[in-house]
């Protein structure tokens, strides 16, 4: 099964139309204001007025209100949802949206224990933990505390660039990959060749 690819963070028009005209199978637009990848809501229908129908639009939230989300998602054009704080399950769920629900990767983590926790979630997205950010760290966590057979959809993230991808997928082999930073010149901009190079690295290591 070919590894799903989503490009997060994007801010801009052009950053949108490159990802998706070389491959990615989704857009991640950050709704959280302490995030320097923030966008306005109202700002994605222009951002993606060029995209085509089939390129999912993620809608990133960090601990909103539900009047928050559901503003955002009348503003935008997103149509799958992306839980990065403590939301629970029923919150998630209350949006008429697919969502992915976002781990952070702390030592204390019971992966099994959170699956099973948002049942609901078209997948479970593993991302380093820091207490300074959140999310967009650029670091990469241990990828052996991952346990083998997870009864959910996987979506790894943290630390990801196009001289890692490979590898990860090769031990992981994930149900989709999630980059930001390791494809920017700078926070909130994308370079298109190393968005070519990532989408290289899983396409080629996807079995």
């Amino acid at each position: 099964m070919k590894t799903k690819i989503k490009i997060c963070g994007i801010t801009n028009e052009e950053d949108a139309l490159s990802a998706s005209d070389l491959g990615a199978d989704a857009l991640g637009f950050v709704f959280y204001k302490g995030s320097p990848r923030y966008v306005d809501p109202r700002d994605i229908v222009n951002l993606c007025k060029n995209i085509g129908p089939f390129v999912t639009r993620v809608g990133l939230f960090v601990d909103a209100s539900a009047s928050q989300v559901k503003d955002a998602i009348h503003a935008s054009s997103i149509n799958c949802l992306q839980f990065h704080g403590n939301e629970t399950e029923d919150f998630c769920n209350k949006f008429g949206l697919p969502y992915i629900k976002s781990i952070l990767m702390k030592d204390d983590v019971n992966l099994l224990e959170c699956c099973n926790k948002y049942q609901s979630a078209s997948a479970i997205l593993l991302d380093t933990y820091s207490e300074a950010l959140k999310g967009g760290t650029g670091l990469k966590f241990d990828w052996s505390a991952i346990p083998k057979n997870l009864p959910c959809h996987l979506i790894v993230a943290g630390g990801l660039n196009n001289e890692n991808v490979s590898e990860l997928i090769d031990k992981i082999n994930p149900y989709g990959v999630d980059v930001s930073g390791g494809v920017e010149v700078r926070k909130g901009k994308k370079d298109y060749n190393l968005m070519k190079e990532f989408i290289l690295g899983v396409n080629n290591a996807t079995v």
